[in-house]
């Protein structure tokens, strides 16, 4: 049976160009600011000549708008914070109340200074140690006075002393956590194995035929068989240990460690490091004297050569961060999308579209995972190639 899709475009454009439209048919928030124009208006009628108090500009300044505030909160989730915020209750009352799971915050300045995230109170707390003063600006930490001064430049930015943060951070903590769990999931199937003659049992059934996926279709063709096994473990915990950071990325718990560019940089570092170490000969020679080429172009290739190994593990840096990073940002743009539209139709369609795109994430979670481990398998394969000329040719 033929289905005709031209009904099916027609209802898709009616509804994108209808969009618009719905986003602005509620009109409580035009109402609401031109109410609140109106009564600015009169006050400054009234008040012609009265001069403006500080509380009232610093409460001007304090009000956020919805965009804003939804801005302000895709750029926490994206962002690396001193804790875990749950969630807050209470705003509607004036008195809002954030609930958080606090870290640990270790710093060094003038010895090591330790004490809980908890004391900063999300920024609003001066926090004292060892006759020292602290002040959490942006998710960074700041030396300042007891009064919690801090000194801003043209630009807003506070110019006040950063100490040395060697704090465990929402992402360094789960990098942690990953760790933990991937020492106990692999070795309780190595004992498994042990156990039962080389059967995997429990939870070691579901990750086996992924360990075996990654030797017999990653390792073996990209390495070769003589080669692999030196290279299957570092494989392994790369693949596992970005499936798994995706993973937890997409939990309420807005644990985003692959976005952050100095995590990826670290993996793609190892990478790079490890072709380097254990490269053969071959790989050198086709670097600096590539073999078959004129003396001339060889002194020419050389450098663009040499320029390529570290190209490499930029790509690998820049390809995760990226694709992880835009599709958080797209997700929590959608989301926010149902209170930008604030109606049935619109927030509805917001909603199907995120938790499509929710779908596709658990999607892409594995196949970063599967291109970063198949492009470095590449590059070991490329280090510890043998080869043969044939002089005649």
């Amino acid at each position: 049976m033929v289905i005709s899709k031209k009904p099916l475009h027609f209802i898709v454009a009616l509804l994108v160009a209808f969009m618009p439209l719905i986003s602005i048919a509620n009109p409580t928030n035009d109402s609401t600011k031109v109410e609140a124009h109106a009564v600015e208006a009169t006050h400054e009628k009234t008040d012609a000549h009265a001069e403006p108090t500080h509380e009232g500009e610093a409460h001007a300044e304090a009000k956020k708008t919805p965009e804003e505030e939804r801005a302000e909160f895709m750029q926490h989730h994206l962002l690396d914070s001193h804790d875990f915020h749950l969630f807050s209750y209470g705003k509607e009352s004036g008195e809002e109340k954030h609930v958080s799971f606090p870290l640990p915050v270790i710093l060094w300045d003038n010895g090591l200074q330790f004490f809980m995230s908890s004391k900063f109170h999300h920024g609003e707390s001066v926090v004292e140690s060892n006759g020292n003063y602290y002040k959490l600006f942006h998710e960074k930490i700041y030396k300042t006075d007891v009064a919690g001064n801090l000194e801003m430049d043209e630009h807003h930015h506070p110019t006040n002393i950063k100490p040395l943060d060697l704090s465990i951070t929402k992402n360094i903590f789960m990098v942690i956590v990953t760790a933990i769990l991937m020492f106990w999931l692999f070795v309780s199937l190595a004992k498994s194995y042990k156990k039962n003659n080389g059967i995997a049992t429990g939870v070691g059934r579901f990750f086996e035929p992924i360990i075996l996926f990654i030797r017999d279709d990653i390792a073996i063709p990209n390495i070769g068989e003589k080669h692999y096994k030196k290279y299957m473990s570092h494989l392994l915990t790369v693949f596992f240990f970005i499936w798994f950071l995706n993973m937890f990325g997409l939990t309420p718990l807005g644990v985003n460690v692959t976005n952050n560019i100095a995590i990826t940089a670290a993996l793609a570092i190892l990478t790079y490091i490890i072709t380097t170490f254990t490269a053969n000969k071959n790989y050198w020679g086709h670097i600096f004297w590539m073999p078959g080429v004129p003396v001339p172009m060889k002194i020419i290739l050389a450098p663009i050569e040499l320029l390529g190994t570290l190209i490499k593990p930029f790509s690998l840096t820049v390809r995760l961060y990226a694709n992880m990073l835009a599709g958080h940002v797209v997700l929590m743009s959608i989301i926010g999308m149902m209170y930008t539209f604030n109606n049935m139709v619109g927030s509805s369609l917001s909603f199907v579209l995120a938790f499509a795109l929710s779908i596709l994430e658990i999607l892409v979670a594995g196949l970063q995972a599967y291109i970063f481990t198949m492009l470095t398998a590449l590059y070991f394969g490329a280090a510890k190639e043998e080869h043969h000329h044939d002089d005649a040719h």
